[in-house]
């Protein structure tokens, strides 16, 4: 997580004084096993816990995919097409010069009935090796203010049930409650839309899974 800038003012002081962390990696999301979970605790300590100050909250998604973890991956480190597995955006434009590397962004522009029309994101994670990335939404027309998520993939196998492979993804975030919402409506509007996205996601690396073995197959026939 980027580190915020310190300063040494009685106020700043206080603020800090009054947040504390997240504690995710205490708490099991319903959608794993307590094995995945028992196995997933260093990476959500790692990777999924924020400071919460006043009028902030967090939450912390799981989805388990039936697709190697390298082929998950190749979907979600796409910050320039998010639209691939996100539900309700448009459409997504970055500059003609984009490269994906940290401090890049992207111009979402969402579908009409939701309360958004615009969002101003920066990549501030992407790590390939450990398969993590993240983003922040920095401007746009939104009630998300101050959004940061994290998102990262984890293989699982089981040598005994013929090598079985499966990939968890864990998605999370934090943000600012927005005057006139409570905590449970704004994590229930975020959970939400971050739910249907995980399981689109699902869906497509599923089926990108099944074509790529069929393709193995009908290659080693024809051999």
């Amino acid at each position: 997580m980027a580190n915020s800038e310190s300063s040494s003012s009685p106020v700043n002081e206080e603020e800090n004084s009054q947040r504390i962390s997240t504690l995710h990696h205490q708490t099991m999301p319903s959608d794993l096993t307590q094995d995945e979970f028992t196995q997933l605790s260093q990476s959500i300590a790692e990777f999924h816990t924020y400071q919460l100050g006043h009028g902030r909250c967090s939450s912390l998604l799981a989805q388990r995919i039936h697709a190697p973890p390298e082929t998950v991956w190749s979907v979600v480190r796409r910050f320039d097409r998010p639209q691939i597995y996100k539900h309700f955006i448009k459409s997504c434009n970055v500059s003609e010069d984009f490269e994906m590397r940290v401090g890049c962004t992207r111009d979402v522009n969402v579908i009409s009935g939701l309360p958004a029309n615009t969002s101003r994101e920066r990549l501030d994670l992407l790590d390939d090796d450990r398969r993590v990335t993240g983003f922040s939404i920095t401007g746009g027309e939104h009630r998300l203010r101050n959004y940061k998520s994290v998102t990262t993939v984890h293989r699982f196998e089981k040598e005994e049930e013929e090598e079985r492979i499966w990939t968890v993804v864990l998605e999370s975030y934090v943000v600012d409650v927005p005057e006139g919402n409570s905590e449970e409506d704004t994590r229930l509007f975020a959970d939400t839309v971050i739910r249907l996205n995980l399981q689109k996601l699902a869906s497509i690396t599923e089926a990108m899974n099944r074509n790529n073995n069929n393709n193995n197959n009908n290659s080693s026939q024809v051999r």
